[in-house]
């Protein structure tokens, strides 16, 4: 298997070209789900901000971390809540990178919130320790957001090797603050469970259970509830799987698994996915393996059309098969009880 060197700073169309190509293995998706998959409605807008975090996560998609500089701008983020204010889209789903490092976090909560959107705060939790973000719990609980909590185990071994060294940590003081306020009481607070290594993950009811139990056990820590995400073979994982020869054995686990009930219920279907630049994505996977929505649709949210966006094509690759296998995955978690 070659070698892959993913760009930190620059994410140029060949890298996303590699990356397909290293990807393009096995059934293709769509054969396997035996018709062009759909959406069939946008209940979610959800909106990338870029890829600055405060953290560079051996897992991340996004290839996100500190040196990175796509941002979005208040120009296209006002964009964005132009759309929200004249389409009944129910909810804005804010992710990054840490969204909270964008400039237009603010705003964006705080306009989504009058609009009367169910706001959602993709979060890392180390940010909310992090200067000059300390005072984000409360502005968050102030506007309802529901938080929705990076911590891909309860052991600190496997989230610091994961995430790096001393997160597990900070993640529970965040944690504990965002119970101060409300979290996981009064105010949802959903954490998200990923696989250290390239397994898929565990059932996602049996898993919540011993969250909570070690959670509240050993710290006194209440959350909403757990959501289970598979690692997606996009980015520094696809590069983890390339460097340890792992790669061919994870795509066959992923089509093996394939389950057609998970692929009926895809967040594609009823999401559309807008990147920093405020180009248009059928989902944030897509989004950063640079494959824009169907071509002669509008692409950009200047140019948004709910019409004809709300039916469309979804674009597929073999990437697809990480949201569809066993239990499926998704942004909310688990798509088929197990």
């Amino acid at each position: 298997m070659p070698t892959l060197t993913l760009a930190r700073q620059n994410h140029p169309l060949a890298d996303s070209t590699r990356q397909l190509e290293l990807i393009d293995h096995g059934k293709p998706f769509e054969q396997s789900l035996g018709k062009p998959l759909r959406a069939t409605s946008i209940d979610v807008l959800q909106v990338n901000v870029g890829k600055l975090c405060n953290q560079t996560c051996s897992h991340c998609h996004v290839d996100a971390g500190p040196e990175r500089r796509e941002i979005m701008s208040a120009e296209t983020a006002e964009l964005c809540l132009n759309v929200l204010a004249r389409h009944a889209i129910p909810t804005l789903d804010i992710t990054g990178g840490a969204p909270e490092m964008c400039p237009s976090f603010r705003r964006l909560v705080t306009r989504g919130h009058e609009l009367g959107r169910h706001v959602i705060d993709r979060c890392n939790l180390t940010i909310l320790l992090a200067p000059g973000y300390t005072d984000l719990p409360e502005f968050l609980a102030a506007h309802q957001v529901e938080i929705v909590a990076s911590l891909p185990c309860y052991l600190m071994e496997n989230v610091d090797k994961q995430r790096g060294t001393g997160v597990f940590d900070k993640s529970i003081e965040a944690l504990k603050r965002l119970n101060a306020v409300g979290y996981g009481r009064e105010l949802p607070l959903t954490l998200v469970y990923n696989p250290v290594g390239s397994s898929l993950p565990p059932a996602q009811a049996k898993l919540e259970g011993d969250y909570r139990e070690q959670l509240r056990s050993r710290f006194s820590i209440e959350f909403s509830r757990l959501i289970t995400i598979a690692n997606m073979p996009i980015s520094r994982f696809l590069e983890d799987l390339v460097r340890n020869g792992k790669l061919d054995a994870y795509m066959d686990r992923l089509i093996a698994a394939y389950n057609p009930l998970a692929a009926e219920g895809v967040m594609c279907r009823t999401m559309l996915s807008v990147g920093w630049d405020g180009r248009l994505y059928d989902c944030d996977f897509n989004q950063m393996l640079d494959l824009e929505i169907v071509a002669g649709l509008p692409r950009h949210i200047r140019d948004f059309d709910l019409k004809s966006m709300a039916n469309r094509r979804i674009v597929t690759r073999q990437h697809c098969y990480g949201c569809t296998a066993g239990a499926g995955s998704s942004c909310g978690g688990s798509l088929v009880a197990k």
